[in-house]
């Protein structure tokens, strides 16, 4: 992708903008780490000319939209923070396609993760810490929470990074319950959702993805 197609882009916490070098520094909402620039904060990606040094200055502009709620029925993205046997935490960080003017906290509960199997469910098989993820809202049962449902074929993992796999290289599914470091070829299990362009940001998840992957691989539905 070149320089000009990435501009404008949708970014979330942590997602891997740039290499960091003589021609591309980091700027504000964004962070340097072992070589690459990786963003600080949900907004849109911005590159322009640092006027001292000439090199590319890679910034995060936060997209405020701070009419937009998550709201019961809604699929929104998320990122998993915490696993546990019986639940799943996570941060909100869009709903459809509009980024959060700040993130909201979701609960997962075991039992909400598939539509089948829900006593035999081990969550740390479907979720990771660090995984993106989509869902749908539930009704709400506390204040402070937004309870969420990934038990839908279209819900689940989007983008996920295997334990020990080089850092920023995402994994892509093998099949509906696991995914595959392209780099280290380490396998993991995961609740992996299928994208349907609707629910999401079409700039923060390209369209190509799971689906295709899997149906190339010879997994049907």
């Amino acid at each position: 992708m070149s320089k000009d197609e990435e501009i404008g882009k949708i970014c979330i916490p942590g997602m891997r903008l740039s290499p960091s070098n003589n021609d591309n520094i980091s700027g504000p909402g964004t962070y340097e780490l072992k070589g690459y620039i990786y963003a600080s904060l949900a907004g849109v990606l911005k590159m322009e000319q640092d006027a001292k040094t000439k090199a590319t200055k890679v910034t995060v502009v936060s997209s405020r939209t701070p009419s937009v709620l998550p709201m019961t029925g809604d699929i929104v993205t998320a990122k998993v923070t915490v696993v546990n046997s019986r639940q799943v935490q996570c941060i909100i960080l869009c709903v459809g396609p509009f980024v959060l003017a700040r993130p909201y906290k979701g609960i997962l509960k075991k039992e909400d993760i598939k539509f089948t199997d829900k006593d035999r469910i081990d969550p740390y098989k479907c979720f990771r810490p660090g995984d993106v993820i989509l869902a749908r809202v539930l009704p709400m049962t506390e204040i402070h929470w937004y309870h969420l449902s990934t038990a839908e074929n279209e819900l689940g993992v989007v983008i996920a990074t295997a334990e020990g796999s080089p850092q920023g290289v995402s994994m892509v599914p093998i099949s509906w319950s696991e995914m595959q470091c392209p780099k280290s070829l380490i396998k993991e299990p995961r609740k992996v959702a299928r994208v349907i362009p609707e629910n999401i940001n079409e700039s923060l998840f390209p369209i190509d993805n799971n689906k295709e992957k899997l149906e190339k691989n010879g997994f049907q539905e």
